[in-house]
C-alpha cells in the first residue's frame, strides 16, 4: 500500500484494515467519482491489475478533505487525517499509481501513464506532475522512460521525493 511506503508517522498506529476501509470509502464518494478526480483502471483476465488516481492541482484541497472526512468517522484514526500538499501549481497531479505485483514488468504502469494526458487535457492542464520516492529508483526509471523530468524535491512524511513533470505539448510546433 502506498501509505505504508510513505511511512507517515500519523498512520503508524492505524490497523491496515481500517486504513483500507477509509481509502475505499473515499474512492466511493461522489467527489472522487466526479470531475474532481480521475481514477484510471487497468484490467487483465477480468481483474483490476493497476490503478492510477489523479486530479488538477486546484482540486487537491477538496480531494484531501474527502479523506479527512472519512477518517474522522473512523475510530481507529482518533481524528481526521490531514494530508500534506503534494502538487505543484498548474499541473494535473498523479496522486497514486499502483500495479498488482503479479503484473509488474508487463507494461501496465506504462499503459496507465500513457492514458493520463487525455484526462489532463480535458481538465485544461498542460502538464502532469507526480512525486516519486527517492528510495524507489525503479519507479523513477519508469517515469524517466516516459519523458517525465525532475523539476524539484519535496519532503512528504519522513521521505524525500523527486517532483517530476511531463509536459503534454512539448513537441508541438506552432506554425
Amino acid at each position: 500500500m502506498i501509505f505504508d511506503e510513505m511511512q507517515l508517522e500519523e498512520l503508524d498506529d492505524i490497523p491496515e484494515p481500517d486504513l483500507e476501509q477509509a481509502i475505499t470509502a473515499a474512492y466511493r464518494t461522489p467527489a472522487y467519482l466526479s470531475d474532481m478526480a480521475t481514477t484510471v483502471v487497468a484490467e487483465a483476465d477480468g481483474q483490476v491489475v493497476g490503478v492510477a488516481f489523479g486530479y488538477p492541482d486546484k482540486n487537491e484541497d477538496a480531494v484531501d478533505e474527502v479523506l479527512a472526512e472519512v477518517t474522522a468517522d473512523n475510530d481507529a484514526f482518533g481524528s481526521a487525517f490531514e494530508a500534506e500538499a503534494e502538487s505543484y501549481e498548474h499541473e494535473w497531479y498523479l496522486d497514486s499509481i499502483a500495479v498488482d505485483p503479479a503484473y509488474q514488468g508487463h507494461g501496465i504502469g506504462g499503459k496507465l501513464l500513457a492514458a493520463l494526458p487525455e484526462y489532463a487535457r480535458a481538465a485544461g492542464q498542460k502538464r502532469i506532475g507526480l512525486n516519486v520516492d527517492m528510495a524507489n529508483p525503479g519507479a523513477k526509471k519508469l517515469y524517466d522512460r516516459h519523458d517525465y523530468e525532475t523539476v524539484g524535491i519535496k519532503p512528504i512524511g519522513d521521505h524525500m521525493y523527486f517532483h517530476m513533470q511531463y509536459e503534454l505539448d512539448k513537441d508541438l510546433v506552432m506554425a
